[in-house]
């Protein structure tokens, strides 16, 4: 599955981007390239998206010491790690069906970034990835970071599942940097895409209301494709100076005139040390644009 569908087609044409999606569409390929193999060997986090077992789409983190996700061959990815049970992809990642998963590695040190879209199954180790969409993005809007190792001296706490933002939570998203979006087409296929902007470009409308600009990127739309045939979405926002991190899912639509998302929130997770480590403060990507 390397070409567009009908949604991300509509998405191009509506901003006349169609002749530089058609150009990036051709680096989109279905195997693993050596580069890729390498860069997806040297992390110790991947985010992941999928629907859970109601449909909702949810993003949670992966995580684990380098060499945790490796490439036994080009049109495989193992990843040795699997999500928590109470994780809300916990039940679909750990069980005994294929799912199809959108992923996104990062490295926030260099400001590189690559996708892998495909199906998951579970093994006794973690997951198998068989791909069918892989490619890099441009560095726009990551801010550097460099992780420092922690040791943890208690285990992680439960799970803590909500209906709505806390008022230290919405604090939490009114002055993020970075978050991870997983979003699926009409038939289930999954992506998942990173947006990063300067503290305060994820507006909260209200505890269950969030908005944040669409800030000019590759020209393929897949996100944006996505959510033109199928508004489920998922939220993952990293704690990078706690650990933690908070899911939310929901519904997402685009207002095309204001080049923003509206993202409506039906549920809410926080996992406690959900990235085993931590990072440095940011040094902000000089593509963010200023905040309005």
């Amino acid at each position: 599955m390397t070409g567009y569908h009908a949604g991300e087609l509509a998405a191009q044409a509506r901003v006349g981007d169609s002749a530089r999606a058609e150009h990036l569409g051709r680096s989109i390929r279905s195997t693993v390239p050596a580069v890729a193999a390498a860069f997806l060997a040297e992390r110790q986090f991947l985010v992941v998206g999928a629907a859970d077992e109601s449909g909702r789409i949810w993003a949670t983190l992966l995580t684990g010491e380098p060499g945790f996700v490796s490439v036994p061959d080009e049109r495989t990815v193992a990843v040795s790690a699997s999500p928590r049970p109470d994780d809300p992809l916990g039940g679909v990642l750990r069980g005994s069906a294929p799912t199809r998963v959108g992923t996104i590695a990062l490295e926030p040190a260099t400001r590189r970034r690559m996708r892998v879209n495909g199906v998951a199954e579970a093994r006794p180790s973690g997951l198998v990835l068989h791909t069918e969409q892989v490619f890099s993005n441009c560095p726009k809007y990551i801010q550097k970071r460099r992780p420092v190792r922690h040791a943890p001296t208690t285990e992680p706490g439960p799970a803590r599942w909500s209906s709505a933002l806390s008022a230290a939570e919405r604090e939490f998203v009114a002055t993020a940097d970075t978050f991870f979006l997983a979003s699926a087409d009409a038939d289930g296929h999954v992506d998942a895409s990173h947006r990063g902007g300067l503290p305060g470009f994820v507006e909260v409308l209200s505890a269950t209301r969030l908005r944040w600009r669409e800030y000019a990127g590759n020209g393929a739309y897949m996100t944006l494709g996505n959510l033109e045939l199928n508004p489920c979405a998922g939220i993952v926002l990293p704690d990078w100076r706690s650990g933690d991190a908070l899911l939310l899912t929901g519904e997402a639509r685009t207002d095309w005139q204001e080049r923003t998302v509206e993202f409506a929130l039906s549920a809410a997770v926080r996992l406690p040390d959900a990235l085993p480590m931590r990072w440095t403060e940011p040094e902000f990507s000089p593509a963010n644009p200023p905040l309005r």
